[in-house]
């Protein structure tokens, strides 16, 4: 349940998704032993607040007992404390801070953490569920039928391995067996590394009231926590002794619904370069650390690291009449900000689909070495800013999505940018089988899964999506919109190859190769979290990456050792 989408209660995207297909680990910008040898002279007298590298008793390098053994199994007493102390050096030594305080560890079975899972996602109330519901419905990711917390959630299933509570400023690791848990060191590195983060700069304190705010906060936030992973990794096979688990399984991975998928893994994908041009600019962690006072606004910044994509604000002109209402949460207004990667993944996500075109072709889309996603798109690469205003039947009691519209106004860098954006959002029109409505301008009707009246406006850099249930019902949400007369929009050249080449052949847009018997899948990524509403915040939950098969005669996906 990723996102609440509200100002006051918002569900945020960073808590362990499970994926079928594709190798998503995510290698970012790490550069490995950047900061040279860590082997100092170290202080007679070295104490926990001021010592980077020691924590409690504990060097980044000691020895300890369980490293000789040829599994991950630890005592849940001391031998535990001990790897997480020894954790908790290591994450200070790679990134050059200390930790202000203990960080309490945890561990729960996955039974225990099925039974809490309403405490650490957020229960929705029923305008919350609606505006999710008809935000993703907007961005062609979650159809008339389908409920986004449960694809959510199906997408969680069995794939948490451990999460940062910002709540109780501790760990919880989740293990199948509480009594002699078996740990993976970097999960463990990971989490505290967000422990860190908290105590140094708040991660509680930031506004994530719309999924690209949330998308830019976790490109810093994420970015930071996936690149000292990274260098964690690196160093456990070339410097350290650490806790490697052995075979681990998972009953059954959900299905994967890719357009949110891609969406929360944007940060995951992008933020490690985001960190990296950080460091480059100034040779060490300062200005990593300044940015947490000014984090990114815009998941732009993030795709785009070699500009600083300021939003432009928007406003709105309401044009509705008596009979629509503008949807209500916690008596405000809501209002939703897509962004440019959320915009990538409404284009892109078909390409996992080998019986669906996509507007973006799997070559552009996918990174040369099928580790992720490259979201700088021409379709999108122009995104300016945008705000989606959702509008409920004012005669509806309990409104459900077929008693919604919205419009959704977007601007552009360029009137040339506008027009990539429109042309890519009328090819995503023709995939989902839109039919032009013969007496209305610019205006279109889907009667399947994503089912309602489209009207579109374009001008110079605003391109402008109206979408009501009916025809009729366009006027009443935009007056003004589809009015009488021939079609205006026009259609352009996009080449998402970046080599000319804009001819297809017919496999080009869906991935080839996918769902084959015995093909290999990849699953990751981390994610977090909740924001309530007095503004607190729920739980950073990770799960290290690994590769699941999946056999002849089974729809199951099973899981083989970790693969790093």
């Amino acid at each position: 349940m990723t996102a609440t989408l509200t100002r006051t209660r918002l569900l945020v995207a960073l808590v362990a998704i499970s994926t079928l297909v594709l190798t998503l680990a995510v290698a970012g910008g790490m550069v490995p032993g950047m900061f040279g040898d860590d082997s100092t002279d170290r202080p007679a007298d070295p104490t926990t607040e001021d010592t980077v590298g020691y924590v409690n008793g504990y060097w980044y390098d000691d020895a300890l007992p369980v490293d000789d053994r040829d599994d991950a199994v630890v005592d849940d007493g001391d031998e535990l404390e001990s790897v997480v102390y020894r954790s908790m050096a290591r994450v200070e030594v790679i990134r050059e801070l200390t930790f202000e305080g203990d960080v309490p560890v945890e561990v729960i079975s996955r039974e225990e953490f099925a039974d809490d899972h309403d405490d650490v996602f957020l229960e929705l109330s029923d305008d919350e569920r609606l505006e999710q519901d008809v935000t993703y419905e907007a961005l062609f990711m979650v159809d008339r039928d389908t409920n986004a917390g449960d694809e959510l959630e199906t997408m969680y299933s069995g794939a948490v391995g451990g999460y940062y509570d910002p709540e109780t400023d501790q760990v919880v690791l989740v293990s199948d067996n509480t009594e002699t848990p078996e740990l993976d060191e970097v999960i463990l590195g990971h989490e505290l590394l967000h422990a860190l983060q908290d105590q140094q700069f708040d991660l509680t304190s930031y506004d994530r009231e719309t999924i690209d705010q949330d998308a830019a906060k976790n490109g810093l936030i994420e970015g930071d926590a996936v690149w000292v992973e990274d260098e964690y990794d690196h160093r456990c096979g070339a410097e350290w002794d650490c806790l490697t688990p052995g075979e681990s399984h998972a009953d059954q991975f959900g299905e994967v619904n890719w357009g949110l998928y891609m969406t929360l893994f944007q940060p995951y994908n992008d933020g490690p370069a985001y960190v990296d041009q950080l460091l480059e600019a100034d040779d060490d962690w300062a200005a990593v650390n300044a940015a947490y006072d000014e984090p990114p606004t815009s998941s732009s910044t993030v795709i785009h690291t070699d500009t600083d994509r300021e939003p432009v604000e928007i406003t709105i002109d309401d044009r509705s009449s008596e009979d629509w209402d503008r949807l209500e949460v916690d008596g405000e207004p809501t209002t939703q900000t897509a962004g440019e990667a959320a915009m990538v993944s409404m284009f892109g996500a078909d390409v996992h689909d080998r019986g669906q075109p996509s507007v973006i072709d799997s070559d552009a889309l996918l990174t040369d070495d099928l580790s992720g996603y490259d979201y700088d798109q021409p379709y999108t690469d122009g995104w300016a800013g945008d705000e989606l205003l959702l509008y409920v039947d004012a005669d509806a009691d309990d409104p459900e999505p077929a008693d919604t519209g919205y419009v959704w106004e977007t601007e552009w860098h360029s009137s040339e940018d506008a027009q990539q954006f429109l042309t890519g959002y009328l090819e995503l029109l023709d995939i989902h089988d839109a039919e032009p409505v013969d007496d209305r301008q610019d205006t279109y009707v889907i009667d399947d899964e994503f089912p309602g009246a489209y009207a579109i406006e374009h001008d110079g850099e605003t391109v402008t999506i109206v979408r009501a249930p009916s025809v009729d019902d366009l006027e009443g949400i935009a007056a003004g919109v589809a009015p009488e007369g021939e079609d205006t929009l026009e259609r352009v050249a996009v080449d998402d190859n970046g080599d000319g080449d804009d001819t297809d052949d017919d496999n080009s847009d869906s991935l080839p190769g996918f769902a084959g018997p015995g093909a290999v899948f990849g699953i990751s990524i981390w994610v977090l979290v909740a924001r309530r509403k007095d503004g607190s915040v729920r739980g950073w939950i990770g799960r290290r990456t690994q590769m699941a098969t999946l056999s002849e005669d089974s729809e199951q996906y099973m899981t083989p050792p970790s693969q790093r």
